[in-house]
């Protein structure tokens, strides 16, 4: 490209100069003196110097000289081959051709008189070897910008992968999408949630498992996490950079355990990534474990009782003491009719019978009344007030005031529901020492007891409470010391999903 620019840029200077010379009157008038050649010669070698070129020769038509470079060439015909068109067709051109001083660009031009007539021609040329010195020359200077360039592309770009290389972590391409790939697999992989922030506070990446954990089935990401997943935790990573480890938080209707971790940026928070789990499910199943191993305990107790009854009516009828035998069996049929009448006729759910039943059975092992209101009445409960949650209240609530009147001298327990209106209401009240006022609002908070012992306590109630928040119900707690403590229990019939 250089080299075609150079001599297309030689060419046209050439042919330039020759049509000037062309229209100069001097060279015209001199063509018909005597001697053309004493006034052309001079002028044309002037030219020739001024414009640097090789050489400005002017001929006659028949192509003989009037000028040259080389004094002895004047009065010779030009050679090249190359005068044809402009003598015979008037024409200004381009040529290339090998004359007396070697191979050039040449620019033709005719000279005509002042009729129109061609009466010589002007040569205006430049040897091809000093083009091509020139062009070598350029070139030159072209690969040495070149080579100067690379060599601080070649520099920027060591600089720029060394630091594409620091904030990759030395990692290549190929492996940087492998990560990428591998992540996303991951991140969609696990059953636990998995959700990112930046400082701001606006979600950079949640993953499915997320999405269904928290009931969202839009994309999220770039949307503020207020409202969407609760924050206060997040919030506190980002300002303490430490990290907030199994923190339990009710979200909506579920239970979940969160861990945030934050991210660093140059020894600054720049983010937080939380994952969370649905504690639900597991706490469900551990209390509805806990209650049958309560419930086995119960049949267990029931059946010991029973067991020693029958020992004693064995021992009465072996004695011969049929009397005494008759009147214990009636005084426990007629305990049992009385609670049975209460239990399967004025109380027509079978969960709670169920319930009844086996602390009935406990209580007369632990020598405890434990007396069931005959103004109790219930229909069979709706669907939402579900099994595991009704032994988690009910059972926790009965045991704790089982506990409360063991040592007195006539524990007493006793267990009233009723269905009229809009709430389901359970009360269990009992006789014992009653509840300091300072400590009846913290009995729903995870881990208080006031009762002392080596064995982990403080969850029944904790769980009690935690089990009727989720059916939208609610415990109050009323205690005095002279009549002891009343525990009430509202569920409502219609459960709104909150």
């Amino acid at each position: 490209m250089e080299s075609k620019q150079i001599e297309g840029n030689k060419g046209r200077m050439a042919l330039g100069i020759s049509k000037t010379v062309s229209f100069m009157p001097t060279i015209i008038d001199a063509f018909e003196t005597s001697d053309p050649a004493r006034t052309i010669q001079p002028l044309a070698e002037k030219i020739r110097k001024e414009t640097g070129a090789e050489f400005v020769v002017i001929g006659n038509k028949e192509g003989i000289r009037y000028s040259h470079p080389l004094p002895s060439k004047i009065g010779k015909k030009m050679t090249g081959g190359d005068n044809v068109w402009a003598i015979k067709e008037a024409e200004y051109y381009v040529s290339k051709a090998k004359g007396s001083l070697g191979p050039s660009i040449r620019g033709k031009s005719p000279i005509l008189n002042n009729r129109g007539e061609v009466i010589g021609i002007v040569s205006v040329g430049f040897l091809l070897e000093d083009v091509q010195e020139q062009i070598l020359t350029s070139i030159f200077k072209v690969l040495l910008v070149s080579l100067f360039a690379l060599l601080l592309s070649f520099i920027g770009s060591i600089l720029l992968g060394r630091n594409i290389r620091k904030d990759t972590l030395g990692l290549e391409p190929y492996e940087i999408a492998a990560l990428y790939k591998e992540k996303n697999a991951v991140l969609h992989g696990v059953k636990e949630g998995i959700l990112a922030i930046n400082k701001e506070g606006y979600i950079t990446m949640m993953n499915q498992p997320a999405k269904r954990l928290l009931h969202i089935q839009r994309s999220v990401r770039n949307s503020k996490v207020d409202g969407l997943f609760p924050s206060e935790y997040l919030y506190e990573v980002l300002k303490t950079g430490n990290a907030q480890e199994d923190k339990e938080m009710v979200w909506g209707d579920k239970t979940v355990i969160v861990n945030c971790t934050p991210l660093f940026d140059d020894k600054e928070v720049s983010g937080v990534v939380a994952s969370f789990r649905d504690k639900t499910e597991i706490q469900q199943m551990v209390n509805t474990i806990s209650e049958v191993n309560r419930y086995s305990e119960d049949l267990r107790a029931q059946t010991h009782e029973f067991t020693n009854k029958l020992y004693v009516l064995s021992g009465l009828l072996q004695l011969g003491e049929y009397e005494d035998a008759i009147d214990m069996i009636q005084k426990e049929t007629k305990v049992l009719q009385v609670q049975n009448s209460v239990v399967f006729n004025q109380i027509q759910d079978s969960k709670i019978q169920a319930i009844l039943l086996g602390k009935l059975g406990k209580a007369s092992e632990k020598k405890i009344e434990f007396v069931i209101s005959p103004d109790s009445d219930l229909e069979t409960l709706p669907s939402h007030l579900n099994l595991s949650n009704l032994i988690v209240i009910i059972g926790n609530i009965i045991d704790n005031a089982f506990e409360a009147v063991s040592g007195l001298d006539f524990p007493k327990v006793q267990f009233f529901t009723t269905d009229i209106g809009s709430d389901i209401i359970f009360e269990i009240s009992d006789n014992g020492e009653g509840i300091d006022e300072k400590e009846i609002s913290l009995l729903f908070d995870r881990g208080f007891s006031s009762k002392k012992g080596d064995l982990p306590r403080g969850y029944g109630l904790s769980n009690a409470e935690e089990a009727a928040v989720k059916m939208n119900g609610m415990i109050e707690v009323h205690s005095n010391p002279e009549s002891g403590t009343v525990f009430t229990v509202y569920l409502p019939k219609e459960y709104k999903r909150s």
